[in-house]
């Protein structure tokens, strides 16, 4: 089919590279305008807007796409169908409208469980067991369209946000691809969304992150999780005047017990005491380090039993 694709980070290259492969004509690509980063602060295409060029595609980045003169030129392409997996940008109803066949969204979660922003974060971090993807019928509302395909997957005990992410992102390519083809055969069935069970994953706000040793152990494994590998789950730890900032890249609850943020293990291991149990941490990051497992850690940053991290 004659289709656009609208995305911008990581998560929705694959998507994308396999509506090519299945030999869709993408006649151009929507991505977020490049944004600048790195030591030089230059402006960085995004990792959609990049894969497009390699393949010859053509890319456009308005800042809105509120305005009359960009859904015109959308409109003018002429489409069967617009494929959106995490562009950043909300679709006016013009937009939407505009493909024959409407606007079709990867998401990723069990909706309606997880509408919103960070779905993927906020499923670990709630402790779910399970999640998944979704591909549906846009409108107006947020994430509120019927479902046309899903899979469900499993959360694995040691499930961080990257590793969910990157599962996820190949199972949701390989669903639209099926769904792409089955709405070409006038085959896909919607399934409106149930009335229950709403739930909104909110952005991760910089605060979210530092750890509250004051919550059960098997809490703050799920939050870390969820927060691994970007921001990052992190603690401080007091040296003189200064605070030293610590990021938990894998812990894992212990069943130990005494004064929330108190260090009980020092040794092999490092265990911090929490609201209920202890975390027993394997691997950690320094400010500016490079990650190490929790001996190496504290060769280089000694830490005692008894002392207290916050």
């Amino acid at each position: 089919m004659k289709l656009v694709f609208m995305g911008t980070p990581d998560f929705s290259v694959p998507v994308l590279a396999e509506i090519v492969a299945a030999g869709h004509e993408v006649v151009a690509v929507y991505s977020q305008p490049p944004r600048k980063a790195g030591r030089g602060m230059a402006e960085q295409p995004s990792p959609v807007h990049r894969f497009a060029e390699e393949h010859g595609i053509p890319v456009f980045t308005p800042v809105s796409l509120k305005g009359e003169a960009e859904q015109q030129a959308f409109a003018s392409l002429d489409l069967d169908v617009a494929v959106v997996v995490a562009y950043g940008l909300i679709l006016p109803k013009p937009v939407l409208e505009a493909p024959r066949l409407g606007c079709l969204n990867l998401h990723a979660s069990l909706l309606p469980r997880w509408r919103g922003a960070a779905p993927i974060q906020r499923a670990i971090m709630a402790g779910d067991a399970e999640t998944g993807v979704m591909v549906m019928q846009m409108e107006e509302g947020l994430d509120t369209g019927p479902v046309l395909l899903a899979e469900r997957v499993r959360i694995a005990a040691d499930e961080t946000a990257g590793s969910l992410h990157d599962r996820l992102s190949h199972i949701g390519a390989s669903l639209m691809v099926r769904a792409l083809a089955a709405l070409s055969r006038g085959g896909l069935e919607a399934t409106p969304q149930a009335e229950d069970g709403v739930t909104y994953a909110r952005k991760i706000e910089k605060a979210e992150a530092r750890i509250d040793w004051r919550r059960p152990a098997s809490e703050l494994d799920c939050h870390i999780r969820g927060l691994t590998p970007s921001p990052g789950a992190f603690f401080e730890i007091a040296r003189g005047k200064e605070a030293v900032r610590v990021k938990i890249l894998r812990a894992k609850p212990v069943a130990k017990s005494g004064k929330p943020g108190m260090v009980l293990d020092a040794g092999d291991s490092i265990v911090v005491a929490c609201g209920e149990g202890a975390l027993e941490i394997a691997d950690l990051q320094r400010a500016g380090k490079s990650p190490v497992g929790a001996r190496e850690f504290l060769r280089g940053f000694p830490l005692s039993a008894g002392e207290s991290v916050a």
